[in-house]
């Protein structure tokens, strides 16, 4: 719940920046951490904590940025943990289950798709809110690359700690282990 209320800090510093699109991703970052609390009435349903700092410290990271380059780096993280979010839910919360190769896969490809759903969310604000977003299309080709690269390494990330962690069972409050366990 803690890395929720961080969550709730980016959302507030965003919107005190005027940086509308950013406050409503982190928005999304929320919802999506609390929807197993809110499903299974219970607040300890939660992701691991590990997975929420994950999601968090690179939202954090742009949000107080100075430098640039460090903000672009710490949004292409941010959308990758958002797909390992959603990878660790379906895991965790749900009948699913995934082969570690898959798992890594699922994240790398759900990255790139939320990059392209941010891509095409910042094309549409510069088309009818003329905000100026995306400067050209080789930068957002890279925007591409970097967020492929982010996709990889929060796929390794998942695999590695699925594989070392205790199982399901064992980490979730009493029978919280999705439907289908």
């Amino acid at each position: 719940m803690v890395s929720v209320g961080f969550v709730l800090v980016v959302i507030g510093e965003s919107l005190l920046g005027g940086d509308l699109l950013w406050a409503v991703f982190a928005l999304g970052v929320a919802v999506l951490a609390l929807i197993p609390a809110i499903s299974y009435r219970n607040p300890r349903a939660m992701l691991p904590w590990e997975v929420l700092v994950l999601a968090v410290l690179p939202m954090l990271g742009r949000a107080f940025s100075t430098i640039p380059v460090t903000g672009e780096l710490a949004t292409y993280l941010s959308v990758a943990a958002l797909a390992l979010i959603v990878a660790v839910e379906l895991h965790v919360f749900t009948p699913v289950q995934m082969t570690h190769g898959f798992a890594v896969l699922f994240v790398v490809i759900a990255t790139m798709a939320a990059a392209g759903v941010w891509a095409v969310t910042r094309w549409v604000a510069d088309l009818y809110l003329g905000t100026g977003f995306i400067l050209n299309e080789e930068a957002l080709m890279w925007e591409f690359v970097w967020s492929t690269a982010a996709g990889v390494l929060a796929g390794i990330i998942f695999d590695l700690y699925f594989r070392r962690r205790a199982p399901i069972e064992v980490r979730l409050p009493d029978g919280l282990g999705g439907m289908g366990r």
